[in-house]
């Protein structure tokens, strides 16, 4: 006679998976106004010139930052039908803006003109910011990670070319706009589990 047992099969569907590590990348849309929306992402800009981090100290901004360190994580926003965008630094609350002059200066108040940039995306697979304006003039960084004056960059240099990455380089640029958790979730992939008990 053939003895009956039960069997236990366990059916498990991952909802959504994401390596969340150290860092979280998210994209958050705000609603500001009936018509626009506006995207915030974060993450950090790495210089190809220093091979460090830009980052935002207050009014003084430089391309020194470590991988990681606190000034160095930037909050972005911008149109989600536009490549306008605002960069902000997440610990000092100060923006980046470009002066008539040319000069990159950190800007409590980031509404002006001046603190608008427009993304240029490279075919060397980095990323340029160009003033809205004063056009031409591009946010860039010498070797020793000081800013230069927007009259003296062009879209050929390395000193204006950037790699937006995440905390430690965990986050692939590429994939930024796939990954959409909230900065306060913790736990971003859920699984569900259903047990499935059949007697043969």
């Amino acid at each position: 006679l053939a003895s009956t047992s039960p069997v236990l099969l366990l059916l498990c569907m991952q909802e959504s998976h994401q390596s969340s590590a150290d860092f979280r990348f998210y994209i958050k849309n705000q609603s500001r106004d009936n018509v626009s929306r506006k995207q915030v992402r974060i993450y950090q800009l790495y210089s190809r010139t220093t091979g460090k981090h830009v980052q935002i100290l207050g009014k003084k901004i430089n391309a020194n930052g470590e991988d990681g360190g606190k000034y160095a994580l930037l909050v972005v926003e911008t149109e989600t039908f536009g490549s306008q965008i605002r960069i902000q630094g997440k610990e000092s609350g100060y923006y980046i803006c470009m002066d008539k002059s040319g000069k990159i200066i950190g800007k409590l108040n980031g509404s002006s003109p001046e603190c608008v940039f427009v993304e240029e995306f490279l075919e060397n697979n980095y990323t340029a910011f160009v003033s809205a304006k004063y056009k031409g003039w591009y946010l860039g960084f010498n070797r020793k990670g000081r800013p230069k004056k927007g009259m003296r960059t062009a879209q050929t240099q390395q000193e204006v070319h950037f790699m937006k990455r995440g905390l430690k380089g965990t986050v692939d640029p590429q994939e930024e706009f796939r990954f959409t958790t909230s900065p306060g979730n913790e736990r971003t992939a859920r699984v569900r589990c259903v047990d499935l008990t059949r007697t043969f």
